[in-house]
């Protein structure tokens, strides 16, 4: 049996494997689409149709607040002309996956019809049982979501939760003083959503860090905030551009001094000494949670680009070996780095990989990244899946490409004799559905074990 047809088996195998999907953004209240936005706008689309030449680049209104319908409709209209230029994409992929097999819709997306399908999906936008059969359809069992999206835990059956609100470590585009900005507006405040990434108007903080003792004081508050209860990780993003030795306080004191002037030295330093902080606070709960971060998206005007310094996964092997009893867990967006990275988590025992995420989200990178994972780390190590996704009908999308491409892989492996069949199919198990269990904490829905 040759490759492809080894592969065929596979997909059609993997099907029937149950999948814990470890970081996304749905909504407990509304997890699936509101209208035809939020399929054909999803960001990794809207970067698609801008380098088509559509003329805004922007995300639609993120939460807490949402699109208006007049916003939507606006900006369908202005992607309209671009869609013919991105249907070789990988992407256009995931949005034919879900108006295909979910709204039984084959035909190209037009001026004259786009309204009508727009009204298909906004029926079903209230409709929990709805969503909740998309994820089945999926075979994705539960997913892990952002704690400020949790409302009022109306999706408490099918999410769990990371705590995505302070992001000390990630650089945002003109800004130079973020982690310090970032700590003050949380200060004082219960868990929250996230800065947007692009940077931008800030709203004035209501308490400005003055003092090492107020740094101190500020990451006691966030740490002191997290509801261990009901989160089982962190999700932030550190920035490939921010130096990680480790600053004294006499220069951080020195550097909150020059904030009015800051630049690049005094950013390193901010991120440096903040993060160094508050990863020695949490370690003290590193029984009841796990850092994840990821690696690799670095910011541009609307979103980012993959990029990361081999000096700062030297810093970051360093951090992570500082600090033994906190569990590391990376995203990485940069497919060079993943060989690195696996280096890594083969000496350092806290330190794990997940899944693939923002730039390295496309069938091909997907391959590599699986591949040489596979051959580098136990199973136990590495997590096979999570889609990002911000409705269930991504997840949903995503699911399947990642099936896919796991079963070219796999049956490449068993093609050449390095695992049997059976063996391939446990593999696949182990890191779709066990390892999300071990390594993050993850838990199965009550009454549906597979």
């Amino acid at each position: 049996m040759n490759t492809v047809a080894h592969a065929d088996s596979l997909e059609n195998a993997l099907a029937e494997v149950p999948v814990l999907d470890v970081h996304t953004h749905l909504c407990g209240a509304r997890l699936g689409a509101r209208g035809l936005h939020d399929i054909l706008l999803y960001h990794m689309i809207v970067s698609d149709l801008y380098s088509a030449g559509c003329p805004n680049g922007a995300r639609l209104t993120q939460f807490p607040g949402w699109p208006t319908k007049e916003e939507a409709h606006q900006r369908i209209q202005e992607a309209l002309p671009h869609l013919c230029h991105i249907q070789n994409t990988s992407g256009w992929w995931g949005v034919r996956i879900i108006l295909r097999d979910l709204y039984h819709w084959h035909v190209p997306i037009t001026g004259e019809n786009w309204r009508k399908l727009d009204d298909l999906i906004r029926e079903r936008a209230d409709d929990g049982a709805w969503a909740r059969s998309i994820l089945r359809r999926a075979g994705i069992q539960r997913t892990c979501a952002e704690y400020c999206r949790r409302g009022a835990g109306e999706g408490d059956d099918v999410l769990q939760y990371s705590l995505e609100w302070g992001m000390f470590m990630r650089a945002q585009w003109g800004e130079f003083d973020t982690a310090l900005y970032d700590l003050e507006r949380t200060w004082g405040h219960p868990p929250e959503a996230p800065l947007a990434i692009g940077g931008g108007v800030r709203p004035v903080a209501d308490r400005t860090i003055r003092s090492l003792a107020d740094v101190h004081a500020a990451i006691g508050h966030y740490v002191d905030s997290i509801p261990y209860d009901r989160v089982i990780s962190t999700a932030t993003g550190v920035s490939t551009d921010i130096d990680y030795r480790l600053p004294s306080d006499t220069e951080m004191a020195a550097a909150l001094e020059r904030r009015g002037q800051a630049g690049p030295a005094e950013r390193d330093i901010y991120a440096a000494y903040i993060g160094e902080a508050f990863l020695s606070a949490l370690e003290q709960r590193g029984d009841q949670i796990v850092f994840q971060f990821s690696f690799g998206a670095e910011p541009l005007p609307f979103e980012t680009a993959s990029r990361i310094h081999q000096k700062t996964l030297g810093q970051w092997a360093e951090i992570i070996g500082r600090h033994p009893r906190l569990r590391f867990q990376c995203f990485i967006s940069s497919r060079h780095a993943n060989q690195t990275l696996c280096t890594m988590c083969r000496e350092l025992p806290n330190f794990s990989l997940a899944g693939f995420w923002w730039h390295n989200f496309f069938p091909e990178t997907i391959r590599h990244v699986l591949s040489e994972r596979l051959d580098m780390l136990p199973s136990n190590r590495q997590i096979g899946f999570f889609s990002d996704a911000y409705v269930a009908e991504w997840a949903y999308a995503k699911a399947i490409l990642v099936r896919k491409q796991m079963a070219r892989v796999l049956g490449e492996k068993v093609a050449q004799g390095q695992y049997s069949f059976g063996e391939a199919m446990v593999i696949a198990r182990e890191i779709l559905w066990e390892t999300p269990q071990t390594l993050l904490g993850m838990t199965p829905v009550p009454g549906r074990l597979r």
